[in-house]
Formats: C-alpha cells, sequence, structure tokens
C-alpha cells in the first residue's frame, strides 16, 4: 500500500468521525451533516464522470478538503481548542 492510499483511508476515517463528532457535541444539526454527506456522495459518484482522465483520483483530496470545513465548522475556526 503506497502514502496517496494510505492519505485517502486517512481523510475517509478522518471525515466519517468529524462528521459523528460533529453529530454528537450538537455543532452539526441533520440539515448540516446531510449536506456534507451529499456533497461526499456527490463527488464519489460524479468525479468519475468528469471529462478530464485523472479526475478520478480527486476524491481523495475533495474528502480532505471537506475535512477541513468540517473543523472549521465544529470548532468554530479554532483549531487549537482540540
Amino acid at each position: 500500500m503506497d502514502s496517496p492510499a494510505v492519505a485517502s483511508w486517512i481523510a475517509q476515517l478522518a471525515f466519517w468521525m468529524l462528521l459523528a463528532c460533529g453529530i454528537t457535541l450538537g455543532e452539526l444539526r441533520a440539515r448540516g451533516a446531510g449536506v456534507f454527506v451529499a456533497l461526499w456522495a456527490g463527488a464519489l459518484i460524479g468525479l468519475p464522470h468528469v471529462p478530464w482522465e485523472p479526475a478520478h483520483v480527486m476524491f481523495s483530496p475533495f474528502v480532505a478538503v471537506l475535512d477541513i470545513a468540517l473543523v472549521f465548522a465544529i470548532f468554530k475556526g479554532n483549531v487549537g481548542s482540540m
């Protein structure tokens, strides 16, 4: 297993853990969580259909951006509070 594959697994794990953390802490309501899951699913389904050849490899960085957005949404931009 190479480093991009490990990074992809870490991004996926972080996404679902942050989503659960946000819901558990009450920082994300069902609608907000649904938006994040819809964005994730849209990228999972839509990126392979982009006419640019290596578009399928953009899913992992997209999930990493969602992770960053979740951190800002849950911790209100104060990453030092983690």
